[in-house]
């Protein structure tokens, strides 16, 4: 195969873009930091989950595993159609720039998308009725019982907690004659949920397309696992471990580790792989295929779950007791292989191979031919065998800083023992104890290595502290509400990167010379 390109690029969830209306999302501010990305010299943009946003605001619990996120709607682009007025604009209200108060937000910002909706299904004579009904067919493998969920989710009270399987048994199991009553009682409502789903791929499609042209490819975040209380798991039951009443019998997570002593009880249910496996793993495909749509390249979480995860009882409070359990394995990526492989045979799949990590991971990562994660922040704590460190990684490999569920490489560094702060000085050969310069030593540290990608947070390109942290493992409160301000960036920030990139021969005329030799 041809090597591929060295690259490197920023993380940065669009959520934590500035804007007017209280969070990120796909409007003019997406666009200048493409612009920004490519002053930087920078050739990927890394996002989390796509997808709506769940318990705690999380993007990795969403209700659906294919639709976007409704609070990502450039509600702008809603007024320029005509959607929203000048008065809907005006009544934003004073939310903080550099939090998102989801609180405050989302009830904001889903009544604009509803005003919306009704102006557009009230215009029948408008041209675009053509465009939205397309997207409706094209999209209807998971529009449909997507756009129905979130109807039921409504009438059945799911804001107090009511999950589907609480619904009346005739809608929760998803007999005919219910969902066919069910769809003609909710057909306004089922309407909205197709028209945000219609604006969001539309909006997402315009900025991709805008990334794409100026050489930015999007690094897609695809949860291994999905939300119990989700359209997917609703309409496929058969696919889950589930008892008689489709409640999960057992959950994921993962044991004790780096971020938590009691590991991780994560709460999704867990896949019947047989069930896939009969299918030739058909809903995988067709999610991959969904995401490849949206994204260039998809990094998969929790890699490890594929050659075997930790199964938790459902009623265990902590992912102390859990078990290991096979995954597919193999089978299920010569599978995508056959359908989703491009022109050379790859896979455009980076595996977040972090945790736990046994030889049976590793060879599967190998055997399948994805690039694994190594984070920096973890590579200070033992000797020189440290597989996070540089010089014992191979090109076939992502490099990080620090990811979402990292610290901000300034925040690390403040909570880092003396040793290991002197075995950074060795490594790096300075001896600075300044947060912000050690922040782009290590930044430096990335973009030298042979690692075929190199991804920095946002937060670590603007040597942000603590407080700027993106997630908190197993805590919760205070996530994913992070925003930058365009005050906050520097011209010297993007040069810095510009430099980098081109001296480590990230830039696209090192990996691209005969555009040069045809130029002349």
């Amino acid at each position: 195969m041809t090597p591929l390109p060295r690259q490197s690029g920023i993380l940065l969830h669009p959520t934590s873009l500035p804007g007017p209306h209280g969070s990120g999302d796909l409007g003019p501010a997406a666009y200048h930091f493409v612009d920004w990305l490519v002053a930087g010299g920078q050739s990927l943009w890394q996002v989390l989950p796509l997808t709506g946003v769940g318990p705690g605001n999380s993007p990795y619990s969403s209700p659906s595993a294919f639709a976007g996120s409704e609070l990502l709607i450039d509600l702008g682009a809603l007024h320029t159609t005509g959607w929203l007025t000048d008065a809907d604009l005006a009544e934003v209200p004073a939310f903080p720039a550099d939090r998102i108060d989801y609180a405050a937000v989302r009830p904001f910002r889903m009544g604009q998308l509803r005003r919306a909706a009704e102006r557009f299904f009230a215009d029948q004579k408008s041209h675009r009725h053509a465009d939205f009904e397309a997207f409706c067919v094209d999209a209807h493998a998971w529009l449909d019982d997507y756009a129905l969920f979130m109807a039921l989710d409504i009438a059945n009270h799911g804001d107090q907690g009511t999950m589907w399987q609480d619904w009346p048994a005739a809608q929760a199991h998803r007999e005919p004659d219910a969902l066919s009553e069910a769809k003609s009682q909710h057909a306004a409502e089922i309407g909205f949920w197709k028209f945000c789903q219609w604006c969001f791929h539309e909006q997402w499609a315009k900025l991709k397309a805008y990334a794409n042209a100026h050489r930015i490819e999007i690094v897609g975040d695809l949860p291994i696992f999905v939300s119990g209380h989700s359209a997917d798991v609703w309409a496929n039951p058969q696919l889950f471990d589930l008892d008689k009443d489709g409640r999960p019998r057992v959950v994921a997570g993962v044991p004790p580790d780096y971020f938590s002593e009691t590991g991780q009880r994560w709460g999704n249910p867990l896949y019947l792989w047989s069930a896939h496996a009969a299918e030739n793993y058909r809903w995988w495909i067709e999610r991959m295929q969904q995401m490849l749509k949206l994204c260039d390249i998809v990094r998969i979480d929790h890699f490890r779950g594929f050659e075997s995860y930790w199964e938790i009882p459902a009623a265990a409070e902590t992912a102390i007791d859990g078990i290991w359990q096979p995954g597919p394995g193999e089978a299920l990526f010569t599978a995508m292989r056959g359908e989703l492989s491009d022109e050379s045979g790859r896979l455009k799949i980076i595996a977040e191979d972090l945790g736990i990590i046994t030889p049976a991971v590793r060879k599967l990562r190998q055997d399948v031919g994805l690039p694994g994660m190594r984070i920096l922040h973890f590579a200070f704590g033992d000797d020189a065998r440290n597989p996070y460190l540089p010089h014992n990684y191979d090109a076939n490999t992502v490099v990080y800083t620090g990811t979402h569920d990292n610290d901000t490489t300034c925040g690390w560094w403040a909570s880092l023992e003396q040793e290991e702060q002197d075995r950074v000085h060795a490594y790096l050969g300075v001896g600075s104890e300044n947060a912000a310069e050690l922040c782009w030593y290590l930044i430096r540290l990335a973009f030298s290595s042979v690692a075929q990608f190199c991804v920095i947070p946002m937060q670590d390109a603007l040597m942000l502290d603590t407080t700027h942290r993106m997630n908190r493992p197993s805590i919760g409160e205070g996530s994913w509400e992070w925003r930058y301000r365009w005050d906050q960036v520097e011209a010297w920030h993007a040069d810095h990167l510009a430099d980098l990139t081109r001296l480590y021969g990230r830039d696209y005329e090192s990996q691209h010379p005969e555009d040069e030799e045809s130029e002349d």
